[in-house]
């Protein structure tokens, strides 16, 4: 209990000495802002007199060399005066703006810290869009007199989603959400301490397993959000009904943009423990920090929660949980934190729940998470994946092979099945003797099990290598043995 009491202490401390760094960190940034205003300030008007100065000496040349600098110019011409003002900003804009950018990094880099600066140093080179760079999504309105597309405000979701068309709602902001323009946007409040303190909790409404493994149904969740350049996290849940405030959670979306060069995370979380994750990097993504705004899409079929970001298959976390037989609510929360209550930083404009036709392609070998996405090459001949299995610790992995034993003991020929059971797992891989005995046991016991052929493995891969290269050489050796017994 004093150990505990003391964990907590330290861990209160080390909260607090955080909030302090950041608030430093922001109070530096003010400063630097205020400062950097001023002195912009100060440098335009510089310029602005030179120019006026400038002008009144041609406009009036003094006689015998006069100097005219003090000519009191109250009266000159408005419109000279506004040319002389676009002039000004015309050649300080190009300064302005890398003088801007130099200021942004370096605040940056103070108020991420040592640790951030690690991280940094081993991220991938990224290079990002300027804000007028970025490409505006067209719509398919077009505009009546001219006929040319209209673009997308970054807010909205692009018209090529066909949205109007299908068969869904938004579920934020609400319909009858009339407060003004900024109460529209969620973000998480930066006095957070947990994360459902100020969570955004949507229920995503008449979901039905049964349809959503056949394409039909509730099956696709679509978000706009931003994530700003100096955000190191963020994060979404969905859970199934009776998640105990999000003790369990069926699937978890985390990017970190600073954590190992940049990592994006799928998992789940049983009985208030997160399972083995299943990480791409953000270098082979779109760009998902520092845009105006990215789309992000999350469709539930057969096989897991598939991943989309801006169109492009990212990763996909294949069920670990049984998904409840009869129609619910599924629950969508956006925590404010995480675990730790360290604080998580975008902005949500638009949620959307409903049906779109599956959009994941056949060729999944460049997704993360698709059977382990192994590049050991197609799919295995006789081995089967099954999933959507309890999930066991390291006492019940020999109940568990054993009942697969008993299930699958008929395709296994004259040895039995191969079973393979990983530890604190909700899936199994079972090797039966042929592929014809693994296409019989995929059509007898679907309805008993949940399956489909598995990958094939580096190692499977390389254990097939080296049993044909056994084999050739066995083969090459009789040959041999025989010709010297005729000669």
């Amino acid at each position: 209990a004093e150990l505990l009491a003391l964990y907590e202490t330290v861990k209160g401390y080390e909260k607090e000495a955080e909030k302090l760094k950041r608030n430093a960190a922001m109070a530096k940034q003010r400063e630097a802002d205020e400062k950097f205003k001023r002195e912009q300030q100060a440098l335009k008007k510089t310029k602005k007199s030179a120019k006026k100065r400038k002008a009144h000496s041609e406009e009036f040349p003094s006689a015998g060399g006069a100097d005219l600098g003090d000519f009191d110019s109250d009266d000159d011409d408005d419109s000279a005066l506004d040319e002389d003002q676009e002039d000004i900003a015309a050649t300080t804009d190009a300064d302005e703006h890398a003088m801007e950018e130099e200021r942004q990094k370096q605040q940056l880099e103070e108020a991420l810290g040592d640790k951030a600066q690690e991280n940094i140093a081993f991220m991938p080179s990224l290079k990002r869009k300027a804000v007028s760079e970025v490409d505006e999504e067209v719509s398919l309105i077009q505009s009546a007199p001219g006929g040319e597309a209209l673009p997308t405000p970054p807010r909205d979701f692009s018209e090529s989603y066909g949205l109007e068309e299908a068969a869904g709602s938004y579920l934020f902001p609400p319909p009858t959400f009339v407060e003004d323009e900024k109460s529209r946007i969620w973000t998480p409040p930066s006095t957070a301490n947990h994360p459902s303190e100020g969570d955004l909790e949507l229920e995503l409404t008449g979901f039905n397993s049964s349809l959503a493994r056949s394409g039909s149904g509730n099956n696709t969740l679509m978000i706009k959000f931003s994530a700003p350049s100096d955000s190191s996290r963020f994060s979404l849940n969905i859970a199934g009904p009776g998640h105990r405030d999000y003790f369990d959670v069926l699937f978890h979306f985390n990017p970190r943009q600073f954590q190992k060069g940049g990592q994006l995370i799928v998992n789940d979380k049983q009985e208030g423990i997160w399972g083995m994750g299943v990480t791409a990097p953000l270098s082979a993504l779109p760009i998902i920090f520092g845009q105006i705004s990215c789309t992000l899409i999350v469709q539930i079929n057969a096989d897991g929660f598939d991943v989309f970001v801006n169109g492009i298959h990212c990763s996909r976390l294949e069920h670990r949980t049984q998904l409840p037989p009869d129609p619910c609510s599924f629950f969508l929360q956006f925590p404010s934190t995480d675990d730790y209550g360290s604080p998580e930083n975008w902005s949500v404009f638009k949620v959307w729940w409903g049906h779109k036709p599956l959009m994941a392609g056949n060729d999944l070998s460049g997704v993360a998470g698709c059977n382990n996405n192994v590049t050991g090459g197609g799919l295995h001949p006789k081995k089967l994946f099954v999933s959507g299995l309890s999930k066991i610790t390291e006492e019940g992995v020999d109940l568990r092979r054993a009942e697969l034993e008993r299930a699958f003991r008929k395709y296994g020929g004259p040895q039995g099945a191969t079973v393979t059971v990983p530890v604190n797992s909700t899936y199994a891989f079972v090797e039966v003797e042929s592929e014809r005995q693994a296409d019989l046991a995929l059509a007898e016991l679907q309805s008993q099990y949940r399956m489909n052929r598995a990958r094939r493995s580096r190692y499977d891969a390389t254990q097939e290598e080296r049993e044909a290269a056994e084999a050739a050489a066995a083969k090459a050796g009789s040959k041999e043995e025989a010709s010297s017994e005729w000669d």
